[in-house]
């Protein structure tokens, strides 16, 4: 556990993991985040920057709401950010379709595909005696 002071507030508090913010803070931010998500509900064709102004949050965190996929806007609305991949146009998280569907098919690349499994085969279908000959060779009866 680490002493840290609150980016949002500067309390003194236990750092865990996560933002650098207190409990209070952090459940503010979450009270904020629930009230320009009504906004952006009630005005699907609004920009970033009117709703930075009108709720009273900074862009950047609207953008990263936007990036972690908690925040989508409508397909006609004049909000957008670049997928990190090809810099397309998209309307919440990092990467566009396309991209994520190339990352995935990387890691799918990444392990072999399932060999058939060979039937082992039962030594009681042909019964036989084997033995060593003394040489390292298996003769069968």
């Amino acid at each position: 556990m680490e002493v840290r002071n609150c980016k949002g507030c500067g309390k003194i508090y236990n750092y865990l993991s996560g933002p650098p913010l207190c409990a209070t803070c952090i459940q503010a931010l979450d009270v904020k985040f629930e009230e320009v998500k009504e906004y952006v509900y009630d005005h699907p064709r609004v920009g970033i920057q009117e709703v930075s102004e009108e709720m009273n949050v900074s862009i950047s965190q609207i953008k990263q709401w936007i990036r972690e996929e908690r925040l989508a806007f409508a397909e006609d609305s004049m909000i957008g950010l670049e997928c990190e991949g090809c810099g397309v146009t998209i309307k919440t998280g990092r990467f566009c379709k396309a991209c994520k569907d190339k990352l995935a098919k990387g890691f799918t690349d990444l392990y072999p595909a399932d060999k058939p499994v060979q039937k082992i085969k039962d030594p009681r279908e042909s019964p036989k005696m084997r033995f060593f000959d003394g040489k390292g060779n298996v003769k069968d009866l």
